[in-house]
Formats: structure tokens, C-alpha cells, sequence
């Protein structure tokens, strides 16, 4: 992908994956990477800030003989996350807003005609 994913979209996307459904380290990178490239180094320590900030809290499950640890959103995170949705549609509808079809039929009207 062009565009960069700067720090606050990427908590966006954790912890709207979170909301979705709790989730472990692997799956949580595999559904991001499914849109952006990243690797689980940069991810678990979203991970972490994201639980030490109270938006996402942790528990063991057994899986294989081991503990798998699932991420969980709190309240906290759910409105850290309603706040992040409502302003990537501001920002989403500004971008599109320039880069975007300028009309249905491509009639691209403005003030800077000379006519």
C-alpha cells in the first residue's frame, strides 16, 4: 500500500478487530497485514501501550498445551475507538473531498474558468 499507517489509525484497526472479536497476538497481525504490511514487532507494542492505557485488557486461554494470551477491549477502548471512528469519517470524507470523483458524470465545476 502507498500510504503510510501512522500510530493512531493503527490503534484504530486493533482495536476495532478487538471489538469485533477477542483475538491473540498472531491473528490480530494477520488481519492487519491483510491491509497493510506490518510485522509483529511493531504490533505487540501497540499491544501492550493499548493494555497499559486501559483500552484493552488480557487473559490465558489454554490452546496445545500452552497458554494462548487474548486482547480484549474495555469500555475505555470502546470509546477511545467510537472517537477514533468519528474522526477518520472526517477525515475520510475531506480526502475524499480532494482526491475524489469531483460529480457523477465527471462535470468538474468550480470558479477558476476564465469563461
Amino acid at each position: 500500500m502507498t500510504y503510510q499507517l501512522t500510530a493512531p489509525l493503527l490503534d484504530a484497526c486493533v482495536l476495532g478487530i478487538v471489538d469485533k472479536e477477542d483475538s491473540y497476538g498472531y491473528t490480530l497481525t494477520q488481519k492487519v497485514r491483510q491491509v497493510v504490511d506490518i510485522s509483529e514487532s511493531t504490533l505487540y507494542p501497540v499491544l501492550r501501550r493499548l493494555q497499559k492505557s486501559g483500552h484493552l485488557r488480557t487473559y490465558d486461554e489454554p490452546f496445545g498445551g500452552r497458554n494462548r494470551r487474548y486482547y480484549a477491549i474495555t469500555d475505555e477502548g470502546r470509546a477511545l475507538l467510537e472517537h477514533y471512528s468519528s474522526e477518520w469519517n472526517i477525515y475520510k470524507e475531506k480526502i475524499d473531498e480532494l482526491i475524489g470523483p469531483s460529480g457523477a458524470a465527471g462535470d468538474k465545476t468550480g470558479g477558476d474558468s476564465d469563461e
